[in-house]
């Protein structure tokens, strides 16, 4: 059998690395337009802030079976009746083909911006367009960021971090007003007050001014004007869809698949992640794009039906210089009349901590200004049974030992979630240290966690701090299991 995958992002790199796993007799194609190996996106705000190395970007990638990675090679066209890609490198025959095209950033249609990018505007969606950014930074004094949401707060943050002066502009009233209840979002818009971050809600965005090819200014609808040297564009995502609308396949907002995760038209094409729009639409997020691609692998592999998990507790976790915020499951807002909601509000430390109770269950939790805080939290969150009577217990004593023990892997049941993007629990960590993966890098290949949003990266260091004092590693282990962690350019 063969399959052929177009899109190297973290959705088709894990589709692979499933497939190669558990068919390792199946030749795989992977193609990517990009010129690198395949790289963590969500911590591209990440390099911008320079906190992060292209080392620090890798992907696990697959080693194993007959799977090839293909960087640099871009799809020019689908031949449906021949079934094989067109590229510039040759035809790629297929029995299945996987559509892994992701997205791209949201251009507003303004003067300014109609007719492409000028000189100092940007997107953020690629290795090279974050090292635009960071290079862009060093030559500029002010910087506007349009869009108030988590790509936009991040980058916000990474540039002010370099010394830049920023305005972030978005739409709506508040910031992050997606995962944040208004009287929430004031606490975090004063923190980036702090930090020397300008937000600007409601804001209707005239036209962004252009001289000589380079952007200098961004107006308001009410003539108000704001210099800016650097432009960054966050304001949403747009699913890549040309090739398989070139290709006759149905596309709406993404490309259209059943529940099965095969396009319409063609059985022996499916979408997964960004580009794919099911019958709930279209995600944008890496968990459920992940979901995806484990579950297709399985189908494929073992010509079954599939069966999508489904991506229960939403979580976000900001990944900004300056500013934590850390959200999952329901708010205040969302919670329905049974639940229990219960909050502490610091307003002059700029720290907000929420719990919503249901029942049993920790159903919902907001942390700003309290990441330690969080990542407890984060442990008992969604577990049936763990709740203690007065949930105000999980808030109680966080300056005392009580949350560094409840927290620590040593009390820490065996099923409990450690990395949330890849569902690995502290027992599937525990079991490949007995296998040999005595690392965080070797753990990380063998169980894929820290690779998402990479929250759970001083979780999963404390284990291992754990485990090598309650269970020294042995001298000698499985030396293959360790994956070089860079990302060459080919």
């Amino acid at each position: 059998m063969k399959v052929v995958v177009v899109g190297a992002g973290m959705v088709g790199n894990r589709f692979v690395d499933e497939l190669g796993r558990i068919a390792p007799d199946i030749d795989v194609d992977l193609l990517g337009e990009e010129s690198y190996e395949p790289y963590n996106r969500v911590l591209l705000t990440e390099l911008v802030a320079g906190r992060v190395d292209l080392a620090g970007l890798a992907l696990p990638t697959p080693d194993q079976g007959h799977v090839r990675v293909r960087p640099g090679v871009a799809a020019l066209e689908i031949d449906r009746a021949r079934r094989c890609v067109v590229t510039a490198d040759g035809e790629f025959e297929y029995d299945h083909l996987v559509l892994a095209t992701g997205s791209r950033g949201r251009v507003i249609p303004i003067p300014g911006l109609r007719d492409g990018l000028p000189r100092g505007a940007h997107v953020l969606r690629s290795l090279d367009d974050a090292r635009d950014i960071s290079a862009a930074a060093l030559n500029v004094e002010r910087a506007v960021v349009i869009g108030g949401g988590p790509l936009g707060i991040e980058l916000a943050c990474g540039l002010r971090h370099r010394g830049v002066e920023v305005t972030v502009m978005s739409i709506m009233a508040t910031m992050l007003d997606r995962d944040l209840d208004p009287h929430v979002a004031e606490i975090a818009e004063r923190t980036a007050r702090d930090l020397g971050i300008t937000f600007v809600g409601d804001a209707a965005i005239a036209s962004v001014s252009v001289a000589d090819g380079r952007v200098t200014a961004v107006c308001l609808a009410d003539g108000t004007t704001y210099p800016a040297g650097l432009v960054v564009l966050a304001a949403g995502t747009v699913p890549e869809t040309s090739l398989a609308g070139a290709a006759g396949l149905e596309t709406n907002l993404g490309i259209v698949v059943g529940d099965d995760l095969r396009t319409t038209l063609d059985p022996h094409i499916c979408a997964i992640g960004d580009c794919a729009e099911t019958s709930g639409g279209v995600s944008g997020l890496v968990a459920p794009g992940w979901a995806q691609a484990r579950a297709l692998a399985r189908s494929i592999a073992h010509g079954s039906d599939l069966e999508l998990p489904p991506i229960a507790g939403s979580a976000m976790r900001l990944k900004a210089v300056g500013l934590s915020v850390v959200t999952m499951g329901v708010r205040a807002s969302s919670a329905d009349e049974h639940d229990r909601v219960v909050t502490l509000s610091d307003p002059r430390e700029r720290r907000f901590i929420e719990l919503v109770a249901r029942g049993d269950t920790l159903a919902g939790v907001t942390c700003v200004g309290a990441p330690d805080l969080a990542a407890h939290l984060s442990t008992q969150f969604d577990r049936p049974g763990m709740l203690p009577i007065d949930p105000m217990h999980l808030l109680m004593g966080s300056g005392s030992t009580g949350v560094v023990e409840s927290a620590s892997p040593t009390t820490m049941p065996a099923a409990t979630t450690v990395c949330r993007c890849n569902g690995v629990t502290k027992g599937d960590l525990v079991h490949a240290w007995d296998g040999g993966a005595t690392t965080v890098e070797e753990l990380a290949g063998a169980t894929l966690a820290t690779t998402g949003c990479g929250g759970c990266t001083k979780l999963v260091c404390g284990i291992v701090d754990w485990l090598t004092e309650s269970d020294p590693p042995k001298i000698s282990h499985d030396a293959t299991s360790v994956r070089e962690a860079t990302v060459p350019s080919r």
